[in-house]
C-alpha cells in the first residue's frame, strides 16, 4: 500500500541557497498542499490550474502563523515526472526554512519519500523504463560534460530502443521455431533451422558491438581509476598537485610524508579520472605508515591504470624492483620524474611499459601524460558512439543473453531439435528484458532505486 501513498521530500541540496524545492507526489498531493498553502489572491489551491506558479505563504494551520513565503506549482498526472499528481513548493533555501516547510507537508498528510522513490514511481507507472530511470542518477552524478551527454542520451531512451529492437527480432526468431514445431508435416525444418542460425548470428554480432563499448562506457560513467605509486619521496604528491594545478597534497623532503590515501577527480578532455595518491611503498616498522602502505597495495589492485613514478636523479633500489614486480602485467605508465636533475637511472630490459619523462616541479611532460591516458582508453578519440553501454548491470545482462544465444545457435547448427534451442532464446529474451525492467524481479528493482538520493 505504501506505493499508493502521497510522498514528499526535498529535491534540492540541503544547505545555504537562494531557493529550495520540495516535491510532493501522489493522489492527495494537491489536497495536502491546499491545507497549508494560502494564496495571495485568496483562492483555494484546490482550484489551481496545472502548470502555473502560484504565490502565497505556507502556514501552520494550528496557529495560522506564516512559515515561509513560497511559489507553488501543480503538475497534473499523467503529464508529470511520476505520472501522478505532483506539487512542487519553491521556498527559501537554508536548512531551517526548508525543513520547516517540509514538516508542515508531513503534518498535512504526506509521508517521507524513500531514496529514489519519485523515479521508481515514474518507472512503475510506465512513464520511463528501468534503463532510463538509472540514467537519472547518472545525470545527477556526472563529473564531465561527456558523462552528462551519455546519461542524457540514455535517459531519452536510446539504449531502450536498441534493446526493444533486439527483443522484437528474437521474438520473430521464436515465431519461426513455433511454426516449425507446430507444423512438422510442412518439412520446414532445414530451411527454418538455417534461417534461425543466420538471424541469431546477426543478432549476436549486434550484441558484441554493444558490449565492445562497455569499457569506455564504464570509464565515462564511473571515472577512470588511476593510482600513483612509487617508493617514498619520488614526487608522487608533487605529481598529484601538478595534475590538479593546486596544492592538494603536502610535499616535503621527508620520506613517508603521505601516510594515507588521497583521492581527487580530474577532467582530462572529458574523461573523469579519479586520481589516488598513495603512500610510498616500502618496508617500514612505523605502524601508521604500514597501514598506508597496505592501503596503497589495495588501490593498485583496484586501479584501471597505474602511474609508476621513478626519481631519475637516484639509482634504482630494491624498493623500485619490488614495485615493478608487484605491478606485473597490469596496464601502467612509468614516469621518470625530476627531469631537471642529473639522470642516474639505468632502465635497460626492465618491463616498464610506456615511459614518459616529466617534472612535477615545472609541469614538463604533464600534457604528454594526459594525452597518453586518453590514447590508452579511447584510442585518442572521445566521440560517444550511437549507443554506449555505461552500466555494469546492463553489461552483465548483455553477456548472459549473448551466452544463451550462442548456446541456441550451437544447438541449431548441430541439428538438435529447434524447440530445445527455443528455451535458450527465450532465456536470452528475458535477460534483455532485465535491462529495461520488463523481466526484472521486484527485489532487484527495489535495490536499484535504493542507491538513489532521497528526493529524486
Amino acid at each position: 500500500m505504501r506505493e499508493f501513498e502521497t510522498i514528499a521530500a526535498i529535491s534540492t541540496s540541503l544547505g545555504e541557497s537562494g531557493v529550495s524545492i520540495i516535491k510532493i507526489s501522489g493522489e492527495e498531493a494537491k489536497a495536502i498542499v491546499a491545507r497549508i498553502f494560502v494564496q495571495k489572491n485568496g483562492r483555494s489551491f484546490l482550484e489551481a490550474k496545472p502548470w502555473y506558479m502560484n504565490y502565497g505563504h505556507i502556514i501552520n494551520p494550528a496557529t495560522g502563523e506564516h512559515v515561509d513565503e513560497v511559489l507553488v506549482s501543480y503538475f497534473q498526472g499523467p503529464k508529470s515526472f511520476t505520472a501522478e499528481d505532483v506539487v512542487e513548493i519553491n521556498c527559501h533555501g537554508g536548512r531551517v526554512a526548508t525543513e520547516s516547510v517540509l514538516n508542515q507537508v508531513f503534518l498535512a498528510g504526506a509521508r517521507p519519500a524513500e531514496p529514489g522513490e519519485f523515479t521508481k514511481r515514474a518507472f512503475l507507472n510506465g512513464r520511463i523504463d528501468l534503463s532510463q530511470a538509472e540514467a537519472v542518477i547518472d545525470i545527477i552524478q556526472s563529473k564531465t560534460e561527456l558523462a552528462m551527454k551519455s546519461a542524457m542520451e540514455q535517459s531519452e531512451g536510446r539504449l531502450s530502443r536498441e534493446i526493444a529492437d533486439i527483443r522484437s527480432r528474437l521474438l520473430h526468431v521464436l515465431a519461426y521455431i513455433e511454426v516449425t514445431v507446430d507444423f512438422p508435416e510442412e518439412d520446414l525444418e532445414f530451411t527454418t533451422g538455417q534461417e534461425v542460425s543466420e538471424k541469431l548470428g546477426a543478432l549476436m554480432d549486434h550484441v558484441k558491438s554493444l558490449l565492445s563499448s562497455a569499457e569506455e562506457g564504464k570509464i565515462i560513467r564511473e571515472g577512470l581509476n588511476l593510482a600513483i605509486i612509487g617508493k617514498p619521496n619520488v614526487g608522487k604528491s608533487s605529481l598529484l598537485n601538478a595534475l590538479l594545478m593546486e596544492n592538494r597534497a603536502i610535499v616535503t623532503d621527508i620520506p613517508g610524508t603521505t601516510r594515507d590515501i588521497i583521492e581527487e577527480y580530474l577532467n582530462i578532455e572529458g574523461i573523469p579520472v579519479k586520481i589516488t595518491d598513495t603512500a610510498g611503498i616500502r618496508e617500514t616498522q612505523d605502524v601508521v605508515e604500514k597501514i598506508g602502505v597496505d592501503r596503497s597495495k589495495g588501490k593498485i589492485q583496484e586501479a584501471d591504470l597505474i602511474v609508476f613514478v621513478l626519481d631519475r636523479s637516484r639509482p634504482l633500489e630494491k624498493e623500485d624492483y619490488d614495485i615493478i614486480e608487484y605491478i606485473g602485467n597490469r596496464k601502467s605508465i612509468t614516469l621518470l620524474n625530476k627531469t631537471d636533475l642529473e639522470d642516474k637511472l639505468e632502465l635497460e630490459k626492465l618491463p616498464l611499459g610506456e615511459v614518459i619523462a616529466v617534472s612535477a616541479l615545472n609541469g614538463y611532460g604533464i600534457g604528454e601524460l594526459k594525452k597518453r591516458i586518453k590514447d590508452l582508453f579511447f584510442h585518442g578519440s572521445l566521440e560517444i558512439r550511437d549507443v554506449l553501454v555505461t552500466n555494469r548491470r546492463h553489461k552483465e545482462a548483455l553477456m548472459r543473453a549473448l551466452e544463451k544465444m550462442q548456446d541456441a545457435k550451437n544447438a541449431v547448427d548441430a541439428g538438435i531439435s529447434l524447440d530445445l534451442a527455443a528455451i535458450d532464446i527465450s532465456a536470452a529474451w528475458n535477460y534483455f528484458g532485465e535491462i529495461t525492467g520488463d523481466t526484472l524481479s521486484e527485489d532487484l528493482v527495489d535495490k536499484i532505486f535504493s542507491d538513489f538520493c532521497i528526493g529524486k
